[in-house]
């Protein structure tokens, strides 16, 4: 199915019209009719908001139990009460902020801050009771220097809670905050995935493989600058303290594999967006007796197949050749008609330079290979972990040019 009948499906599965799907979508009629018409190609943007509306799909379907229906609208109604409460909650803050940080501005003195603060939660303690201390004043006041323009932009469509967004004040880096803020309103991330992504320093691991220059364009946009890149997709290293094996790792492949299954959702949260399990195990007919590749997953942006070798000890020559003949068999007998080349990655307990510069992994542009981690370093040590990882796959000859070179 086209991407023209899948909107066609879906927008009549949720019961819209044309203008309707084009307000959800943030694009003109013209341009759903002309989408559904296969006359145009849709943005990443379109893509992400329209791979966003499954639930809305799941919520709106009609049940033959009347009981079920109006559960569902009684739901709904509270739900959009909540989110109502949220963008109310967030202007709330943000004004004050405002408010507080112009006051503040008076007096260039930094006591003279402290001090407005520190009266100005006793008296509204005293009069609004919880809510006011010191503390929440502050995070007000961050809340409005790190968004000043949050209240013209706040919609239904597009903002956090109130929790997510104290979470995302005490990351400093603002390109880090940017994109955990935008992984988070795309990905639906809850506060904890949240806490545990900044933890786990993906932005920095993202970095690893890709140069700095296009990590910051990709910024700019919901989704990454190059949809069909790689680089914008894998990790490096892969941090998997949720699957509770021991620091040293798995005992072998297949208890690694096992307990990544156990854990898929956690899994396929640490991948990053887009990725779908496809399958374990998979049989490949015609190549060596036994071959079967470890995961396959499928990548709704990239459009691709990815398949991942688990390796528990480190990286080997031969691991890299098994890659290889797996990718060339997935792109000859799976990969359809507006597939993206098929994406392999080695996912092993340790890397090796002289493996990646005298394999395929040198000059392919399918063929990745990351370190795992099956514990939470601390941020020193996973911050050295991850310039080593950059270093190696810098290696290769079509990865070590300078961004405007990519």
């Amino acid at each position: 199915m086209g991407f023209k009948d899948e909107l066609k499906t879906k927008r009549l599965a949720m019961g819209l019209s044309q203008k309707e799907m084009a307000e959800r979508l943030g694009v003109s009629y013209a341009t759903v009719n002309r989408l559904e018409g296969g006359r145009f190609k849709p943005s990443a943007d379109t893509l992400e908001r329209f791979y966003s509306l499954d639930s809305a799909i799941a919520s709106s379907a009609q049940s033959a139990n009347v009981l079920d229906d109006l559960s569902s609208i009684i739901e709904g109604s509270r739900n959009a009460a909540i989110r109502a409460v949220n963008v109310t909650l967030l202007q709330r803050n943000y004004l004050l902020g405002k408010r507080i940080s112009e006051e503040m501005l008076r007096d260039g003195r930094a006591d003279y801050g402290a001090e407005i603060i520190s009266n100005l939660s006793r008296l509204l303690t005293e009069k609004y009771g919880g809510g006011f201390d010191r503390s929440s004043l502050y995070f007000y006041v961050q809340f409005y220097r790190a968004y000043p323009n949050f209240f013209d932009s706040v919609n239904r469509q597009s903002f956090l809670s109130w929790t997510h967004y104290r979470t995302l004040l005490r990351v400093d880096n603002i390109l880090a905050r940017s994109y955990y803020e935008k992984e988070a309103l795309i990905s639906g991330w809850s506060v904890r995935q949240l806490q545990r992504a900044i933890h786990s320093q993906s932005y920095e691991r993202l970095l690893s493989t890709k140069g700095k220059a296009a990590a910051e364009k990709a910024l700019g946009k919901a989704l990454p600058s190059k949809v069909n890149d790689p680089e914008e997709y894998i990790k490096n290293p892969v941090v998997m303290e949720f699957l509770g094996l021991p620091e040293k790792g798995a005992k072998d492949e297949s208890e690694l594999e096992d307990a990544i299954i156990s854990h898929l959702a956690e899994f396929l949260l640490e991948l990053g967006k887009g990725y779908t399990f496809v399958a374990r195990q998979k049989r490949l007919p015609g190549l060596e007796s036994g071959d079967r590749v470890d995961l396959v997953f499928y990548n709704i942006y990239m459009r691709c197949y990815v398949l991942i070798d688990l390796k528990a000890d480190k990286l080997e020559p031969r691991d890299v050749g098994q890659m290889d003949s797996y990718v060339r068999y997935y792109d000859d007998r799976f990969k359809q008609d507006g597939d993206g080349p098929t994406i392999g990655i080695l996912l092993c307990a340790e890397t090796s330079e002289d493996v990646i510069r005298y394999s395929a992994l040198y000059d392919s542009t399918q063929l990745y290979a990351a370190k795992y981690k099956t514990y939470l370093p601390d941020r020193e040590e996973l911050l050295r972990e991850i310039d080593r990882q950059k270093a190696i796959y810098m290696l290769s000859s079509n990865r070590n040019k300078p961004d405007s070179e990519q």
